[in-house]
Parts: C-alpha cells; structure tokens; sequence
C-alpha cells in the first residue's frame, strides 16, 4: 500500500516538473522577439502603445503584458488590378497600373489604420479611376508621364496619415475597343498622306524656283549653245544610233537675217542698172 501511494506521488511530481518546464518554455519563447534588419517592431504594453518602432535586434517582452506586432519597412510593389473608366471624350477603356510604396511610419501604420496593404490597394483603384476618368483619350496615350505624376502626388496625399510613402505610379496598359483602334489607324493613315502630299508640293515648289533660275541664267545664246553641247555629249554616252536633238531658233536668226538681206539686194541694183539706160 505504501508503495502505490510511493509511485503515485513520483508520476505526479513527475507530472507537474513537466508542466512547468513546458510553462517555463513557453514563457520564455515568448518573452523573446527578434526584429530583423528590414523590420521593426511596434511594442504594446496593457494595449498602450509602449514608444516608438523597435529594432532590429534581441528584445525581451513581459510575458502575457507585452505584445509585439512587426512592421516591413521594405518597398512593397502592388499591382492595381485593371479598370473600366469612361475618358472625358466618351470613349471607354480598361487601364491597369503599378503602384511601389513602403511604411514610413510603423507606429501610424498600425495605429491608424487596420491593413495598410489593401487600404493602399483600394485608395489607388478608386484613384485611377477618379483621374483618368477627366482626361481624353489623346491625353491618355500622350502624356502618361505628367498623368503618372499627378496619380502618385493624389495617392502619397491619402496615404500619408498612415504612415505609407507611395514613391512611384505607373500606368502599365491602356485597352480600347477596336472599333476605336481602327479609327485611330485611319486617322493616322489620313495624316501621314496628308504630310506627304505637302512634302511633295513644297519639292515642286523649290523645283519650280531652281528651274526658274536656270532659265534666267540660260538667257544668253552663249549659255544656250554650252547647255545644247552638254545633253549631246550626255546622250552620245549610251551609244545611239539616232540622236533627235532640239536646235534653238536664236542660232539661225542670224543665217537668216544675211539671207533675208541677199535676196533684197538682188533687184534692187538691178534697177539700179537700168535706170541710167533710159
């Protein structure tokens, strides 16, 4: 009997030296936190928040009075799933963007805020939408880095009291229906004829000036003559057997103007001649 009552009393003590290194361990896991590098932990004591950001390093908490929660402090890049808006302009179109923030604050981001994460994520949807829907659709495909800006300086305004720094907006995608890719594709069809029948003109244009001046400098019989010699020896290179060569009227004016006066001449001293006989 004595005995039972012996092994009894050992399994219990046995029973509770267990419970309390267990109790001691769990204590004593729990009373150290380690912060890493790129953390920071903000301390709670009775629900009071206790200072400010700890870390990174070895803390040692009270147990069941102390509660630590950890804070990332890296740039965290967050996708802005895509969006139907309406532009300025009627044209409907479905954009995305990226948006790259990080906690400036930790203690803000827990206190005054539940999730900064999604907080931030809905802030830029409604954002983007809000933006993009008073812009035209020209606006939108052109200036996307002055439309960048202005999304960033809304978003980092809202987030600001969170303890959240958004540092860069990028619209990533503009969809629009194909009807309005079509049209666009003829517009632009439309513009560049339209640059190259201009083009053209003004080479006619600077041609006919050219032209004009050389008819100016080839006003003398000399010039013309030096010019007709040129084309002969230009066409005399392909070796033709039949040359067809346009022959200024001015070089025989001169020809005909000595025969024109020999053919006058002629009766003239012939009644010249018989004048006297009479």
């Amino acid at each position: 009997m004595g005995l039972a009552l012996l092994q009894a009393a050992g399994i219990g003590f046995l029973v509770f030296v267990i419970v309390v290194i267990v109790v001691a361990a769990y204590i004593f896991f729990s009373a150290v936190k380690i912060v890493k590098e790129y953390e920071r932990g903000v301390i709670f004591r009775l629900g009071r928040v206790r200072g400010g950001p700890k870390g990174p390093g070895l803390f040692l908490l009270f147990p069941l009075v102390d509660n630590m929660v950890k804070v990332d402090l890296r740039t965290v890049t967050m996708d802005v799933p895509p969006q139907d808006i309406i532009t300025r302009d009627n044209v409907p179109a479905r954009v995305n963007a990226v948006v790259y923030f990080r906690v400036v604050d930790p203690n803000k981001s827990v206190i005054e805020v539940e999730n900064h994460v999604l907080a931030t994520s809905q802030i830029s949807q409604t954002t983007l939408r809000s933006v993009l829907g008073q812009k035209d659709l020209d606006d939108l495909l052109t200036n996307r880095e002055a439309i960048n800006n202005e999304l960033q300086r809304i978003i980092d305004e809202q987030t600001d009291p969170w303890g959240v720094k958004v540092s860069t907006v990028e619209v990533k995608d503009v969809e629009i229906p194909q009807q309005m890719q079509r049209a666009m594709a003829r517009q632009a069809e439309s513009e560049r004829e339209r640059r190259a029948k201009i083009i053209a003109a003004e080479g006619e244009y600077q041609a006919s000036e050219r032209l004009r001046q050389a008819a100016d400098r080839l006003d003398s019989p000399t010039a013309l003559q030096l010019r007709l010699f040129q084309t002969m020896g230009e066409i005399a290179v392909n070796q033709n057997s039949t040359i067809i060569l346009p022959v200024p009227i001015d070089l025989f004016r001169p020809f005909l103007r000595d025969a024109g006066g020999a053919h006058d001449g002629a009766p003239r001293r012939a009644a010249e001649e018989a004048r006297p006989a009479e």
